[in-house]
């Protein structure tokens, strides 16, 4: 019989995405913090043999997942399911699997290490995303192109300049990622509400061995540190920031790509357009900005992901309540699916984005009347002209300029205002009036000290990390 298929599983997500968030490597993260607990209790005294432990191992990959499948339709529980389902695989060490600990011992636990990988592809992603758009802009600092301004055309600025407002912002982000890596912190072995009360009676109340046993099972799953703190759970304070994480990229993404919709809307840029690809089932002329739309949509997605952590850890009680597992089985998962996804198609559309130089060029011509007029009025002024009167003048000739662009009629008024005898001002002048460079200010130096100064020192950190490849699969 035909079942529903998540799109984030079917179409957008990678491979490695879905290998980390997948059943099998859940399960065999379970089965590794049973190890470390069991190492770590054997280190510091309790009755468990090498043998036991040599059997966890050596079972470890012996997931029988339909045998817990069929214990938990039993018992209803899923740890429960699992600890019996390694007891029948791993016999010589079933009586101290799970010794001492609560469920949330290996779900917490679990979590927070695949988090952690799976940022790990994340900042991957962002990594490559970031030196695409620093080309970009370093290739284009020079180009002028029209800026807008309540998306009215304004001063004019560079492409390389417009890219680099993006390149800030993902910049931003990855330090955001970097910090929140840093600060992440495994659970530990906390007991059932977070008091240890458990592992203070298998030590008979050494309070020492229970303290390095929290710290000493960290290590062996390749953290530093464990919360100072917690109830039954982790707090779900850490969703909270993850997935406000991923809603930042996603927000930034979601910007990048509004502003190549609109260019391309102008034919200023386009998205990679394959040689068969189909933009329309009706107009076969089409070639719509599919990826951006894409990247947009799935961003928005992400976005209201976020308020699913914030609910779940608001609706937290007391010590622990259990609303949040069905949430966060979803919520979590999906949101790193989707950036995922998103940061590839982002790399796709920033490395084969096609410019028009030429469309470009023919849009600030169309503009440049309009900005060169306080050029012209200065220029004038410094050679005799009465500056109120000039005025009156240019805003005359304006005026022709608007009707001719609202009629779709050719008219050039700087060579209307050139010919009329009112503006002494050189040939050169006039020239250099046309030099669309003279308008950009600082902005391609801008770029350079920009990538100098603050892009390039960070990538250094990433100079060993080739490129993770950006497929697409639909």
């Amino acid at each position: 019989m035909a079942v529903y298929q998540n799109p984030l599983e079917t179409r957008y997500a990678s491979k490695e995405m879905l290998e980390i968030f997948s059943e099998e490597t859940k399960f065999l993260t379970w089965r590794d913090c049973w190890i470390a607990l069991a190492e770590a209790e054997k280190e510091l005294g309790l009755p468990i043999t090498d043998e036991q432990i040599e059997d966890l191992k050596k079972n470890r990959e012996n997931l029988n997942l339909e045998r817990a499948r069929e214990i938990e339709k039993e018992i209803h529980h899923d740890v429960m399911s699992h600890i019996r389902a390694y007891g029948e695989v791993a016999q010589k060490a079933a009586g101290i699997i799970h010794l001492g600990a609560t469920s949330c011992f290996v779900t917490d636990n679990t979590d927070v290490i695949l988090y952690r990988r799976a940022l790990k592809l994340v900042r991957k992603r962002l990594v490559s995303v970031i030196r695409t758009l620093r080309t970009m802009a370093w290739e284009y600092r020079k180009l002028p192109v029209l800026g807008y301004t309540h998306l009215q055309p304004a001063q004019p600025t560079t492409l390389g300049k417009r890219i680099s407002l993006w390149l800030y912002d993902f910049l931003l982000d990855l330090e955001e990622i970097e910090y929140r890596m840093e600060k992440l912190m495994l659970r530990g072995a906390k007991g059932t509400t977070g008091t240890q009360a458990s592992f203070m009676e298998l030590f008979d109340g050494d309070r020492e061995k229970v303290r390095k046993l929290d710290h000493l099972v960290a290590q062996k799953l390749g953290f530093e540190k464990v919360v100072p703190v917690s109830g039954q759970t982790l707090t779900r304070k850490f969703d909270v920031h993850i997935l406000q994480l991923l809603s930042n990229i996603a927000t930034t993404a979601h910007r990048a790509c509004n502003d190549i919709r609109l260019m391309q809307h102008s034919w200023q840029v386009e998205e990679p357009f394959d040689k068969k690809q189909v933009g329309s089932s009706a107009m076969p002329y089409k070639r719509n900005p599919i990826l951006a739309e894409r990247i947009t949509a799935l961003a928005r997605y992400v976005i209201n992901d976020v308020q699913n952590a914030s609910y779940t850890y608001a609706n937290q009680f007391l010590e622990r309540t259990l609303d949040d597992s069905a949430n966060r089985r979803i919520s979590m998962a999906e949101g790193f699916l989707a950036i995922d996804a998103i940061l590839i198609l982002c790399q796709r559309l920033f490395s084969g984005l096609k410019v028009y130089p030429e469309v470009i060029h023919k849009i600030m011509m169309q503009n440049l009347p309009f900005y060169a007029t306080e050029n012209i009025l200065m220029e004038a002024v410094k050679r005799g002209g009465d500056r109120q009167k000039l005025h009156e003048v240019i805003r005359e000739y304006a005026m022709q300029q608007v009707a001719a662009v609202r009629e779709g009629r050719e008219f050039d008024m700087l060579q209307a205002m050139k010919e009329s005898g009112h503006f002494p001002i050189p040939e050169e002048i006039w020239a250099r009036i046309r030099d669309l460079s003279q308008y950009v200010g600082r902005a391609p130096w801008q770029v350079e000290e920009f990538i100098a100064e603050h892009v390039d020192p960070v990538l250094s950190r990433y100079s060993n990390e080739e490129d993770i490849p950006a497929e697409i699969r639909v």
